[in-house]
């Protein structure tokens, strides 16, 4: 399971970007700063990998088994 904390991700991608399995996306909602932030599209492709938790400069990304 992906847990994004939407108000410390400032919705620059890297999440998504370094994903092998395209697992989130930027939505179109935005948090209280103003940025749109990453969301989580498909869960089910999820291989717990841990990139997309190393990548987040921000340490918006908590993974659970």
């Amino acid at each position: 399971m992906i847990e994004i904390l939407k108000e410390l991700c400032k919705g620059c991608g890297y999440c998504v970007e370094f994903c092998p399995k395209k697992v989130l996306k930027i939505g179109l909602d935005t948090n209280q700063k103003g940025y749109q932030y990453a969301t989580v599209a498909e869960p089910d492709n999820c291989i717990s990998c841990g990139i997309c938790a190393t990548m987040c400069p921000d340490v918006a990304i908590n993974l659970y088994k």
